[in-house]
């Protein structure tokens, strides 16, 4: 069994519990367990890589950081945001490139989204995980600074 890995905070805000996130794909876990940020106006604008990998997906709104024992974290940047179609938000990586946790990934503005009448809650999931392999590291409710600890798989 591989070491359990630790995944960071991609982005500054509240942990929410996944469950309470308005997607069914998210909430109901169709996708993998984990937690959700609700992002800080101020402070929420920069999403980092929650662990070390490659950049094996990366939409505008939406990575997935590969670990090199095959696991997979998938950030969501809001929902439904792919209807924005890229604007508003800024990519500093290309897909392929190797990044070492907490390297921003994604510029965005949480605010510009939640005016825009999307929901900027960010699902931080686990891809393809068992429920009971990923243990929370942030408590419900928290503050959380991107780059701290959110929660281990494994």
């Amino acid at each position: 069994m591989a070491a359990p890995l630790t995944v960071l905070v991609p982005v500054t805000g509240t942990v929410i519990d996944v469950r309470d996130v308005d997607d069914p794909v998210f909430s109901a876990g169709l996708v993998g367990p984990g937690l959700a940020v609700e992002p800080d106006d101020a402070q929420g604008g920069e999403a980092v890589a929650p662990i070390t990998g490659t950049v094996v997906k990366l939409h505008p709104h939406a990575f997935v950081v590969q670990h090199d024992d095959g696991r997979a974290v998938l950030v969501h940047l809001g929902i439904n945001t792919v209807q924005l179609g890229g604007e508003g938000f800024t990519t500093h990586v290309a897909q392929g490139d190797h990044v070492e946790r907490g390297t921003v990934l994604v510029s965005w503005d949480p605010k510009a989204v939640r005016e825009g009448g999307r929901s900027p809650v960010c699902p931080v999931v686990a891809l393809e995980a068992v429920p009971d392999d990923v243990t929370s590291l942030a408590e419900v409710g928290a503050w959380a600074a991107h780059g701290e600890e959110l929660l281990t798989w494994g």
